[in-house]
């Protein structure tokens, strides 16, 4: 039989397939030099191997905020960046099963109907006023991968595949990141706010003080002059804040996917920073989680897979065709045996001089592959760089809100001292000006110091591609 055949030259030349002409992958080095067993800024933070697959977990809730919960919940779902993300992502998959079909034969089948009619002359000789005809065919064409061109274009594409849901990853934890910066920045701005508020109240008892005294010729016009203009700053700052606050407003309607004008975030003036605690014990660490490193190796592989591609072109394409084919002038008779044709086919092709063009394809995939190393390296690095400058910052700044409260406390006793030593007639205004100015400022550093620390969590949790928590 003729298609027993075609399948008996079909299965030969699926085993001759098995022959690629692409290099094996492997995975590139971040450095020549031995990596580094744990990170220099913290004791006990170790690094381990890739692993990006990890879930990250909800690592927004280590800052304990139930109103954060909630709108990183809505930026997970309305967030335009994540959806175009998620887009590219579903069309790796989909450039996937595109190339992966290329392994298969493709199968036609067609089929006509024609009716004839002509001169009453032709009509007599065939016996009938009018004719039909019927036909139908089924086709088959198919292309071996021998040499591996397709199998490494699947390979290829489903690297970057994974890329793209390391990107999709990425674009999620930045997004969330970027989400919690600017709520942090908003409960900032409500603290800040409402300290200021208080300073306002504060300063304008100190100038009905001054009135008062100046009225009753105790002190001088300087001193109600002074209060006024540190009453009318204060004022202005607040104005100030309030224009800083909407800023983060609206940055946050962006973020969950809402137009500016019609998002509001009621004030929280009561809002303290939590700072979660940095564990010393060891964490699934740098190189496990980060999407960025994923997607960049998965690049690495993608491109070795392309070396594979422009290598084949060196060598043969070899096709296989079948056809069957009947034809009949009645519907009864177009399966019958006496109206079948069929045809079998083996074609091959084979490029003979192109003046170096495949050689070229190969050298630009080899720098390609070199140029995506060369980036997996680079990010790998700054990611080292990264988790080492924030470990740092985590140290240094929670001594430095140590020493502010210290500050700020001191601050806070020696405005009331002063103010009582100036009703009592003892010292100058310029000094309660001062004082006052030293007591928000030591204030507002204060806050400012624990929502860096917040802050620089966010940021260390971004540079390990997630939380330290071990459902993290």
């Amino acid at each position: 039989m003729p298609f027993k055949s075609f399948i008996l030259a079909g299965a030969s030349l699926i085993l001759l397939s098995a022959c690629t002409v692409g290099p094996a992958y492997e995975k590139p080095q971040v450095s020549a030099a031995a990596l580094p067993a744990s990170y220099k800024a913290l004791d006990g933070w170790k690094i381990a191997a890739p692993g990006d697959l990890i879930d990250r977990g909800d690592w927004w809730t280590l800052l304990g905020d139930p109103q954060l919960d909630a709108l990183v919940a809505r930026v997970n779902v309305s967030n335009q960046t994540i959806a175009a993300a998620e887009a590219n992502y579903r069309q790796a998959r989909a450039l996937t099963r595109e190339q992966r079909a290329a392994l298969f034969p493709i199968v036609d089948l067609s089929g006509s109907a024609t009716k004839l009619g002509g001169s009453a002359s032709l009509n007599a000789s065939s016996g009938s006023g009018n004719a039909a005809r019927y036909q139908a065919s089924i086709g088959a064409s198919w292309e071996p991968d021998l040499w591996g061109r397709i199998r490494n274009g699947v390979t290829g594409a489903k690297a970057g595949e994974q890329a793209s849901a390391a990107d999709l990853a990425g674009a999620r934890l930045s997004m969330q990141g970027e989400l919690a910066v600017n709520y942090l920045g908003l409960r900032q701005t409500d603290v800040e706010l409402a300290l200021v508020g208080k300073t306002v109240e504060g300063y304008q008892r100190s100038l009905r003080i001054t009135q008062n005294r100046y009225a009753a010729a105790i002190a001088p016009r300087s001193d109600v002059l002074q209060a006024t203009t540190q009453l009318a700053g204060a004022q202005a700052e607040f104005e100030s804040l309030r224009q800083t606050r909407a800023a983060y407003e609206n940055a946050i309607a962006t973020l969950v996917g809402e137009p500016a004008s019609g998002f509001r975030l009621a004030a929280d003036p009561a809002w303290s920073a939590r700072v979660p605690e940095i564990p010393a014990g060891v964490p699934s660490a740098l190189l496990e989680r980060r999407p960025d490193i994923a997607a960049a190796e998965r690049r690495v592989a993608a491109a070795n897979a392309d070396i594979g591609v422009a290598r084949a072109a060196f060598f043969p394409t070899i096709g296989l065709t079948a056809a069957g084919n009947t034809s009949a002038s009645s519907l009864g008779n177009l399966f019958s045996a006496s109206a079948n044709t069929w045809s079998l086919g083996l074609s091959a092709a084979q490029t003979l001089f192109d003046a170096g063009a495949r050689k070229a394809r190969v050298e630009q995939a080899r720098a390609s592959h070199d140029a995506s190393v060369a980036d997996y390296r680079q990010t790998a690095l700054a990611a080292f760089e990264d988790v080492e400058n924030q470990l740092t910052a985590a140290q240094v700044l929670e001594r430095r809100h140590a020493l502010l409260k210290t500050s700020s406390d001191a601050a806070d006793q020696t405005e009331q001292m002063i103010l009582n030593q100036y009703k009592a007639g003892q010292v100058a205004y310029t000094d309660v000006v001062s004082a006052q100015a030293s007591a928000l400022s030591a204030r507002r550093a204060l806050l400012g110091a624990a929502v860096a620390r917040q802050a620089t969590a966010v940021a260390l949790i971004q540079a390990l591609g997630g939380g330290w928590t071990p459902a993290a």
